[in-house]
């Protein structure tokens, strides 16, 4: 049995890099999109209105997200496998910012996605703003995380192989 080394992944770093670039393309863009319309729509509506959107939002981003973060993180893993010094780094470093999307929205943004739940069928309590300004600070946190991976991914796909040579030639493929 062949044990597959880097360089084997090598021959498919513009593979990993093209996968790496949409995954965190698609998680930033849609924490962004979320950002700036969706948010700015539940301010600007009723209040029973935003907790039955919100809720029917949650039911079908939960899974949607959850696989674009994972594959933002795997994608950028094996983005850092594939490359070296300070490519490696920076992919390595937009995994960790992918990360801390999910762990920002799993233990931030999910557990008061619950309390817009039960508010859209039951009492909404005296402070909910100050509830639903924390879920928007978590939200501006795991999309400033999602754009930042995505920045660290364009600078080592379009300026990796230059980022990869040393002062004395290129760094010879292992």
């Amino acid at each position: 049995m062949k044990t597959i080394t880097t360089g084997d992944l090598t021959v498919l770093r513009p593979s990993i890099q093209a996968f790496a670039l949409l995954s965190t393309g698609l998680l930033s863009g849609a924490f962004g999109y979320g950002a700036v319309n969706v948010a700015y729509a539940f301010r600007v509506v009723p209040l029973d209105v935003r907790f039955t959107f919100h809720t029917a939002l949650m039911q079908v981003n939960g899974v949607v997200m959850q696989t674009t973060m994972a594959l933002a993180i795997l994608s950028s893993v094996a983005l850092a496998i594939v490359s070296r010094r300070l490519p490696r780094l920076l992919a390595a470093g937009a995994a960790v910012l992918a990360l801390t999307s999910f762990l920002v929205t799993r233990f931030g943004n999910v557990p008061i996605n619950g309390l817009i739940k039960r508010w859209a069928v039951g009492p909404v309590p005296a402070d909910h703003a100050a509830i639903l300004q924390r879920w928007e600070t978590f939200h501006v946190v795991r999309t400033s995380a999602a754009f930042v991976a995505f920045l660290l991914v364009i600078v080592v796909v379009v300026a990796g192989d230059r980022l990869m040579k040393s002062r004395t030639g290129p760094v010879p493929a292992v």
